[in-house]
């Protein structure tokens, strides 16, 4: 096993320019997405250099280009927003508590790669990822409404929402002039421009000229100084009566992570037709936040526009994500004094452009079109994000997906449930079986299991042999059923003591052995007489009807 996957040389000149315009692209992102999380600027710079090399180097997706993301900034925001909170008068001591939760946020990655869980984050089904991402962005955007305004950012999306009011009665003119100026070039600068130098720098650097050059006496609020230098090391902080707390808050990281990076590099896959490691990639972001946290940067992932750039711009190898943190590193050492004077409102603009690109418009698109049951798990999970939680949102998601998943395969399992009781021109019988049941005159009930019968068929079973009352005998035809489980083997059960308390005959066709094994188990085997448990069909319904004559005579 490579240490650094998909490492080569062959495309030096490729990396190295796909690694300086990623690094581009991520600055303003970077630092807005810092300023959004509460933690400032500079933890955004951190979390892009330190995220971005070492889950270059240690990932799954050679492509891949990581750093702090829309979903992962409102969670640690959050995060962040919560410890401080519990120590008003020491701020440092909660943000260091909240670096901790990234920190182990990064170990809870580490540990789901070396598990092997990352394939299982591809079974999130489509609306439940939908309606996540859209409720992501609707936060992003609720959150930089009031900045944008010229009002102090809030800590959620419901105060930012009760505070607009409040915000639109004082608005900062100056504020709302630049944040404009900001989202109209992220929203409409031309494709051609945006090949050359990416909409959301040239905001950054216009909106800061028009501050600097005619409104730097005004009202409008900037970042202010932004350390420079190497970041001071943070060691793990902890409170013995908020470790469930924080390990809480760490495997909320570790999944939102993991969930965003892999569905990103799906997408780089795509662009690249190339195969991702999910394991690997768990690992390398793992590695990579867990370092962040401990220089006090943001928790990342793979952040779908920078692997895009980067491969457009000629990155194939890790070395471009590499790179990408290295230009960062050069500016966050020395371009210190000139972000200082970048406005807020213009961050804010930059952000409300991602969170607008973060929702699924297509799938909006379709809704009409898409199907009931994917519809409202959607809208389900976007609310839930928005207004109660986004662990809470994905999980109620996935249960909603699982009860559709369980219906849909209950309901093909009771199709492939045949009976026999008569003779018609569909019916799949030899013709001497065709003779046993026309002699029998509905005296026989042939019942033909197909497929693996679960809990989930249970009562639908016993629903349908409830339809017929008019028989002797009974005959259950396993043949073409590979496994059954707890529920429905008592279900079979019931049938079968139910069929015996009435008198009648009853036999089991063709079982194989696992089927076999189980219905030993729960007693089943043992109700049914040896010679009326066979291979053929064709020998029970011979055995059936000599008894039905038998019992006539």
């Amino acid at each position: 096993m490579n240490l650094i996957n998909g490492l080569h040389f062959r495309n030096l000149r490729g990396d190295i320019y796909g690694g300086i315009t990623a690094g581009v692209v991520a600055l303003p992102l970077a630092l807005a997405m810092g300023v959004a999380s509460g933690a400032g600027p500079i933890a955004g710079m951190y979390g892009a250099i330190f995220v971005g090399f070492f889950a270059a180097l240690f990932g799954g997706t050679p492509a891949q280009v990581s750093g702090p993301t829309g979903p992962m900034t409102v969670v640690m925001a959050a995060i962040f927003t919560q410890y401080t909170a519990m120590f008003p008068d020491d701020p440092a001591r909660g943000a260091a508590l909240a670096f901790t939760v990234v920190m182990l946020g990064g170990l809870f990655q580490i540990l789901f790669g070396f598990l092997k869980i990352g394939k299982f984050i591809e079974l999130v089904p489509h609306p439940v990822v939908s309606g996540f991402m859209s409720g992501i962005g609707v936060i992003i955007i609720l959150l930089q409404l009031p900045p944008l305004l010229g009002y102090p950012t809030q800590a959620g999306p419901l105060a930012s929402a009760e505070v607009l009011p409040l915000a639109l009665d004082h608005i900062v003119f100056d504020a709302v002039i630049l944040g404009a100026i900001s989202l109209a070039i992220v929203l409409f600068l031309p494709k051609k421009i945006g090949r050359l130098i990416p909409s959301p720098l040239v905001a950054l650097i216009v909106g800061t000229l028009v501050y600097m050059l005619f409104l730097r006496g005004g009202n409008a609020s900037i970042l202010g100084q932004i350390p420079t230098g190497l970041p001071e090391p943070r060691m793990p902080t902890f409170e013995f009566t908020l470790l469930p707390m924080m390990l809480q808050s760490a495997l909320t990281l570790a999944a939102l992570g993991a969930i965003d990076s892999l569905l990103t590099s799906l997408v780089a896959d795509n662009i690249t037709r190339t195969y991702h490691k999910s394991d690997r990639e768990l690992i390398g972001q793992g590695i990579g936040n867990t370092i962040a946290g401990f220089f006090g940067g943001l928790p990342g992932a793979g952040a779908t526009m920078r692997p895009v750039v980067n491969v457009k711009s000629g990155g194939q190898t890790p070395l471009s994500g590499a790179l990408h943190s290295v230009v960062l590193l050069a500016i966050a050492l020395g371009a210190g004094s000139l972000a200082s004077n970048i406005p807020n409102a213009v961050l804010a603009g930059i952000l409300i452009k991602v969170g607008i690109d973060i929702i699924d418009w297509d799938y909006l698109k379709h809704l009409r079109h898409a199907p009931k049951a994917g519809v409202t798990m959607m809208l389900v999970v976007l609310v839930m994000t928005v207004f109660v939680d986004l662990i809470i949102a994905v999980a109620t998601g996935m249960v909603m997906a699982s009860m559709v998943f369980m219906k849909r395969h209950t309901d093909l399992q009771l199709q492939s449930i045949k009976t026999i009781r008569e003779v018609d021109e569909d019916t799949p019988l030899s013709p001497e079986e065709a003779e046993i049941f026309r002699a029998a005159q509905g005296r026989i009930l042939l019942v033909h299991l197909g497929g693996p019968m679960s809990f989930g068929a249970a009562k639908g079973m016993a629903r349908l042999l409830a339809q017929f009352d008019e028989y002797d005998s009974l005959i259950l035809e396993l043949t073409d059923m590979p496994q059954i489980d707890f529920t429905a083997s008592r279900a079979l059960f019931d049938m079968v003591t139910d069929a015996k308390s009435m008198g009648r005959e009853v036999f089991l066709v063709g079982t194989r052995k696992p089927v076999q094994d189980m219905l030993t188990k729960q007693g089943i085997i043992a109700e049914v007489p040896a010679g009326h448990r066979v291979e053929k069909r064709l020998a029970a319904l011979q055995e059936a009807l000599r008894l039905l004559r038998a019992k006539q005579a």
